[in-house]
């Protein structure tokens, strides 16, 4: 057991110590979802015309309902980036060396999840800090509500991460699949618009809105900062985790890696 603890403080304190030498990386973090906020919540309040948002039936301004998915969008863009470390790693040798060690294969990825996790938290409340003190506020309560939430919806979408990092090859490749997969994952969702609003435009939309996993990650960071509780949100964001943790195990077999490498 204490060696599961140690791996897993190696692990974090590592990908702690790279995130603080990359401070345009966390710059980057936070300018991407103020100027989402700041700038382009004007332009989609009047377009949208947004006044009352179920499910909590009460006038909020635009920018105070786009705040969750902007929340999702730093916790889904340092999932992707922190696979692309995973790339990185993997060409350097680092990260097979890493998984020839004699603690499981899932524990050691769980711990690269957990680093990633936690680089992630901080980054939100250092957004919704810096919201807060443009006085876009949420319930006091909320806050606290919102921490366990943030550790499971950031571990699904790391799992995403992982599971598509387990697929990519070459570090130049993953940039291009990375905003394949982001932007997508990120418009087709409620981070912007509540799925009703996207239903009166296409109903095929809504549909392919609501099966997306980010949408209940979403729902489920919003609903916890609104002191409130999603028991549908909470389930799909578990399984859409252990699909993906699953296919990242199975990705990341290095069994199966020198079956393919010898196939080729």
């Amino acid at each position: 057991m204490i060696a599961y603890l140690v791996a897993l403080r190696a692990i974090v304190l590592r990908e702690a110590m790279r995130f603080m030498n990359q401070r345009s990386r966390f710059l980057a973090a936070l300018v991407r979802p103020l100027v989402w906020l700041v700038v382009f919540a004007a332009g989609f309040r009047a377009a949208l015309g947004l006044s009352i948002i179920p499910p909590y039936q009460t006038y909020i301004t635009y920018e105070v309902y786009i705040v969750p998915g902007l929340c999702g969008m730093i916790q889904l863009f340092n999932g992707m980036q922190s696979s692309l470390s995973l790339v990185y790693d993997r060409e350097m040798g680092s990260m097979r060396l890493l998984l020839t060690s004699r603690l499981p294969r899932w524990w050691l990825l769980f711990c690269k999840l957990m680093a990633g996790v936690a680089v992630s938290i901080l980054q939100v409340y250092v957004f919704l800090a810096i919201s807060a003190a443009f006085g876009i506020t949420m319930p006091l309560m909320g806050y606290v509500y919102l921490f366990p939430v943030l550790i499971l919806t950031g571990l699904m979408l790391g799992a995403l991460g992982l599971l598509i990092s387990s697929t990519i090859k070459q570090l130049e490749n993953f940039a291009g699949v990375m905003n394949f997969v982001i932007f997508p994952m990120f418009f087709l969702s409620s981070a912007l618009y509540p799925l009703w609003k996207m239903a009166e435009s296409s109903t095929l939309l809504r549909d392919i809105c609501a099966f997306n996993p980010f949408t209940h990650a979403v729902e489920l960071i919003r609903f916890a900062l609104y002191e409130s509780f999603n028991g549908m949100a909470l389930l799909w964001v578990v399984l859409a985790f252990a699909v993906f943790m699953a296919g990242s195990l199975i990705g990341y077999d290095p069994a199966r890696g020198m079956v393919r490498k010898a196939r080729g």
